[in-house]
């Protein structure tokens, strides 16, 4: 399993006589409180200037949308996320990490980049090779801010190896490009992709605190804050889509998998669903001769969509998902037993697609 360039000093603080004293709780709901009521305003402004600038999702084609609804969804997160996160910084909660600072800075500028990019994919609806561009560019900026994964720990004995720099580059790179990508591809229910980041943000959270990763964990508070006040305007019938705001949402959580300390394993886990979904897809759609970005309904939480769950249903079947394999990762298990569950999950995920895939067709141009 992978983890990321932290040291084990770095992620506990010493208190007594429990470190449950030390958990800096104002800061904490603070944080949370100006992320959600900026989120909330935020929201609100990107479902009128959305239809107003014309960026915006007409009913028809693969959405099952009734009227015109705005995809600023990046506006709000970035928005609020960076207000709050930024804020978080005032409250000065002790560290012993020498590079929190630098990787800090290296998530907001680095996000800085996935949003003009989530925003220009929004108004001119980029083509595959200047997003995959904008993708590197951001993970990039998050790499040379010390945010990589730099060591590697064997599933089968369990020993911890120091992954050479062009590996740990080549491996970041890819984390990074397949965060943003899987968020992007899960959006297409409404309330979907930014409920499974929720669980993934909260479970993360979790395993910071009980780590005594006091202040790092702002920042998954922060997002925290930033998708509840989102998903207020995004859950069916959604006032406001996700839109590219779900590449700068996947650049959020591929950094906090690496910058708060959490093991990627936790996060693989979570997201298993829905990684495993677009792995498939990806060579589903090779194999049928067809470039592996393009759209199609041909994803799970689509086919439900079609068979007719409402996206409420789907929105509960995927969390459900999300937290029994996130519970999983959060309790003590040798590396080997995560790595087979994973591999259980991706197993479980095919044989559903291939069997949704006999019962019937689906349309395999994006409209």
């Amino acid at each position: 399993m992978l983890t990321a360039n932290r040291s084990a000093a770095s992620r506990r603080v010493a208190c007594a006589p429990t470190r449950i004293v030390c958990v800096p709780l104002l800061p904490l709901a603070a944080t949370f409180l100006i992320a959600l009521l900026a989120s909330l305003a935020l929201s609100a402004l990107a479902v009128r200037l959305g239809v107003r600038l014309g960026v915006a999702d007409a009913p028809g084609g693969r959405r099952k949308h009734r009227r015109t609804t705005s995809r600023l969804g990046a506006l709000p997160l970035f928005g609020a996320f960076v207000l709050s996160a930024m804020v978080s910084r005032l409250f000065f909660v002790p560290t012993r990490d020498g590079n929190e600072q630098t990787r800090f800075a290296g998530l907001m500028l680095g996000g800085v980049i996935a949003f003009v990019v989530a925003i220009l994919d929004d108004k001119f609806e980029l083509p595959s090779g200047p997003q995959f561009a904008g993708q590197a560019g951001a993970a990039f900026v998050a790499i040379g801010s010390l945010i990589f994964i730099e060591r590697f720990r064997n599933p089968f004995s369990n020993s911890e190896q120091l992954l050479p720099f062009t590996v740990t580059v080549a491996i970041t790179l890819f984390w990074f490009i397949g965060m943003m990508n899987t968020v992007n591809f899960l959006d297409g229910v409404d309330g979907l992709a930014a409920s499974v980041s929720l669980v993934a943000t909260v479970l993360t959270l979790i395993h910071m605190l009980r780590e005594g990763q006091y202040s790092v964990a702002l920042i998954p508070m922060a997002l925290i804050g930033t998708l509840l006040g989102f998903l207020a305007f995004n859950f069916q019938p959604a006032r406001l889509f996700l839109g590219g705001g779900a590449m700068y949402l996947g650049f959020v959580l591929a950094c906090i998998g690496i910058v708060a300390g959490a093991k990627i394993a936790l996060l693989l886990l979570v997201m298993g669903l829905p990684i495993a979904d677009v792995a498939w897809q990806m060579v589903d759609r090779a194999r049928r001769g067809r470039s592996p970005t393009s759209g199609d309904r041909g994803h799970l939480h689509l086919r439900l969509a079609d068979a007719g769950w409402s996206a409420r249903r789907i929105v509960a079947a995927y969390t459900s998902v999300c937290i029994v394999f996130g519970g999983v990762a959060l309790i003590s298990q040798p590396p080997l037993f995560k790595l087979m569950t994973l591999g259980a999950l991706f197993l479980a995920v095919i044989i559903v697609l291939l069997r949704l895939s006999r019962q019937g067709s689906f349309d395999v141009e994006a409209s």
